[in-house]
């Protein structure tokens, strides 16, 4: 299969590497990054130990039949990607939305026809749970061993068969809906607090941290369950048990880190919008948007070892 993957940070290399091993990948990456890649290889440190050959590129030119697009860019990026990819698209194209926070797949199908894709392509959502940091161009930290979650299509269950021969874990959900709240709510504590306390992610398991935890995650299950989705898991308990551990830095702290804009608007931001609209008020989610604003506008970032 021939495979690009347009925003090749952290997660979005860590696939194009493993997959690289049974496939054609391409990586759109910035400068640098592409440059070190085309040079040197793309090195995976941390959980495994490889360098692999892909080729990279700073913006796709043309798109060969039966091409799957992995989209990893954070999803502020997703506009300018579409328009980027609505010229080259061809009917058995098939993009996969490899993305955190709500509303990327919809940005993407209206910025494609917007621009008049004629016979538009399969655009998917898909949730990762792999975790791993951009060490350096060309260098990538991989830190969490997980799943791929793939939303239901025709072509899934092809797509889900790749992704596990090459180690990723391909799962088709039955709802990925759900799937992609049950993320949201993680990342709606994790991403934020763990930016504004600088800390690495297990840090989120400190009891001290619970009543704002208990808060954000009560606002974001009531807007949950306005938009048809209900759980029964425990979150509280969940962010102990599962993240606590994680050596890993947060998405967003790692966009801090680097002064680039971060992905709030569609974490805890679109929680306070789609509340709005249901007429639920989340204003602990809002007061972290706007320290995380705060914090993108000031620049005032401590760098971890990890990164």
């Amino acid at each position: 299969m021939n495979i690009l993957v347009f925003g090749a940070g952290a997660i979005g290399s860590l696939y194009a590497a493993k997959l690289s091993s049974r496939h054609d990948v391409t990586v759109v990456a910035r400068g640098p990054h592409a440059e070190a890649i085309n040079r040197r290889g793309l090195r995976i440190t941390g959980r495994e130990e490889l360098t692999c050959r892909v080729a990279a590129v700073t913006s796709p030119s043309t798109l060969a039949a039966n091409t799957l697009v992995l989209l990893t860019t954070k999803v502020n990026g997703n506009g300018e990607a579409a328009r980027t990819l609505a010229p080259l698209v061809r009917p058995d194209t098939a993009i996969m939305c490899v993305q955190n926070g709500l509303g990327g797949e919809a940005i993407v199908n209206r910025v494609l026809r917007e621009a008049g894709v004629g016979a538009p392509p399969l655009v998917l959502r898909a949730v990762t749970q792999f975790g791993a940091i951009f060490e350096a161009p060309g260098v990538i930290d991989y830190k969490v061993v997980g799943y791929t979650l793939l939303e239901q299509s025709d072509r899934s269950a092809e797509i889900a068969a790749v992704l596990t021969e090459c180690g990723l874990d391909g799962r088709i959900s039955p709802s990925i809906k759900a799937e992609v709240w049950r993320k949201l709510v993680f990342n709606c504590v994790i991403n934020p607090i763990t930016s504004i306390i600088g800390s690495e992610v297990g840090a989120i398991a400190d009891e001290r941290l619970d009543p704002i935890k208990r808060l954000v995650i009560d606002e974001c299950l009531a807007v949950a369950r306005a938009d048809g989705v209900d759980f029964r898991l425990d979150f509280l308990a969940a962010l102990t048990e599962v993240f606590g551990p994680s050596r890993n830095v947060a998405s967003m702290r790692q966009d801090l880190l680097k002064g680039r804009p971060t992905e709030i608007d569609f974490m805890n931001g679109a929680v306070v919008d789609l509340g709005g609209r249901f007429g639920i008020d989340c204003p602990v989610n809002a007061a972290l948007v706007a320290m995380i604003k705060a914090l993108e506008c000031s620049g005032h970032m401590q760098s971890p070892s990890a990164t």
